[in-house]
């Protein structure tokens, strides 16, 4: 058998993940500006009582990144949907993804 020299060279790198970050930052609402060099991704989070969403992460990538991250992103969604059923956007308009406000469109409880 032959052995391939030639792997992926996404195959064979680690990442670290510190404590601090491995347990993540929930955001509901993601705000994207970009410039000719680069894609700026706004991670908020909204609650009820707050007065505006506080940003939690911002994340700062050049196009092709970021347009590797709408290609990764399909695909999993896709797998996503396979696995659970198709996920359900509430509304749309104008061609934007409107999320209910808080207090409308439901009872609040957990």
């Amino acid at each position: 058998m032959e052995e391939n020299n030639n792997q992926n060279p996404q195959e064979g790198f680690s990442i670290e993940l510190k404590p601090e970050v491995a347990n993540g930052e929930y955001a509901n609402l993601a705000l994207i500006t970009h410039s000719s060099s680069d894609f700026v991704l706004d991670f908020a989070r909204i609650l009820p009582g707050m007065p505006k969403p506080q940003v939690r992460s911002r994340v700062i990538m050049a196009p092709e990144h970021a347009k590797r991250l709408l290609q990764a992103l399909q695909e999993n969604i896709y797998k996503y949907e396979q696995a659970f059923g198709k996920i359900q956007i509430p509304s749309q308009q104008g061609g934007r993804t409107i999320a209910p406000a808080f207090g409308q469109g439901g009872k609040g409880e957990a």
